[in-house]
């Protein structure tokens, strides 16, 4: 089984200015130490989820994987995920082509929905990022329209078809993308959620990889073992190798148990898991990081 980091927690009792090189340092020791993957959260105010106020130190996704491409040589970069409402596709096809050609093609396309529900207005003081910054923020059902019209301008642009796309909700005339990736045909592609009817219809019909929720406590907690029974069921109907889609799941590094840490990571992978993308409560420092390395060889067994 792979395992991955999360960076979603920058709070630490730091100046401004040492936060590039302590995000630097984390990411290159992660990469010397053979972690599979290297994530970030699309959001510009911490959630939270973390604990943390939405005034806590957030650095924007793709910024931050760019320099994270510049600092590390062979883990792979992703975000966990993009909100398909923050961006116009092409521009985010044209970023994430860019990361991927910087990079040498050490990529992840992460995309989801964004928030599983309609945040409700909250005015000046308001705890969320797309109202504090006026990005416009459709209701769920057309953020799951743009979403697939995202998945499907993604796949022609890395073919380097040109022809005009014209959506219901993006209108494209000329949707070059030159260069194109590095990584052929494309950057893996993770579509994130676990909903049943559209999430994981969506990685049937267009992903390389899903992701899904182990997160008690936190209101973001699935069924793991149903879930990828629905997922197979959208795999049938698609015409498409279950097999071929690659497991994901967000996940928690308990330190203080470390067994009980192994047995659950165990648990994953007779499931059916492939990849563990971790975080842990509060935030990443280099004695973390090291006493979960070690573990590294016991995890890839599984």
């Amino acid at each position: 089984m792979k395992l991955g980091i999360s960076l979603a927690d920058f709070s630490w009792d730091i100046p401004v200015d040492g936060l590039g090189a302590t995000v630097a340092d984390l990411a290159q020791q992660a990469d010397e130490a053979g972690f599979d993957s290297l994530w970030v959260m699309d959001h510009f105010f911490q959630i939270g989820i973390t604990g943390h106020p939405p005034e806590s130190p957030m650095l924007e996704a793709y910024a931050t994987l760019g320099f994270l491409a510049g600092r590390t040589r062979r883990i792979k970069l992703g975000a966990l995920v993009t909100s398909v409402a923050y961006r116009h596709p092409g521009v985010l096809i044209k970023s994430m082509t860019a990361l991927d050609v910087l990079s040498g093609g050490r990529t992840y396309f992460g995309v989801g929905a964004g928030a599983p529900f309609d945040p409700e207005p909250m005015g000046p003081r308001t705890v969320f990022e797309g109202e504090g910054l006026g990005i416009p923020f459709p209701p769920l059902a057309e953020r799951f329209e743009r979403l697939e019209e995202v998945l499907q301008l993604a796949h022609r642009m890395w073919q380097g078809d040109e022809t005009p796309f014209h959506g219901r909700h993006y209108d494209l005339p000329r949707p070059l993308n030159s260069p194109t990736s590095v990584r052929r045909p494309h950057p893996l592609i993770l579509v994130a959620g676990s909903g049943e009817r559209k999430t994981l219809r969506l990685v049937a019909r267009y992903a390389d990889a899903c992701n899904l929720f182990d997160l008690p406590g936190t209101g973001y907690a699935d069924n793991v073992s149903h879930k990828l029974d629905v997922l197979r069921g959208h795999c049938a109907a698609a015409g498409r190798d279950y097999d071929d889609i690659e497991k994901t799941i967000a996940s928690q590094y308990d330190f203080a148990d470390r067994q009980a840490f192994l047995d659950h990571m165990r648990d994953l992978a007779g499931l059916g898991i492939d990849h563990v993308q971790l975080a842990p409560p509060g935030p990443w420092d280099e004695k973390r990081l090291a006493d979960l390395a070690t573990l590294l060889p016991e995890i890839r067994a599984m």
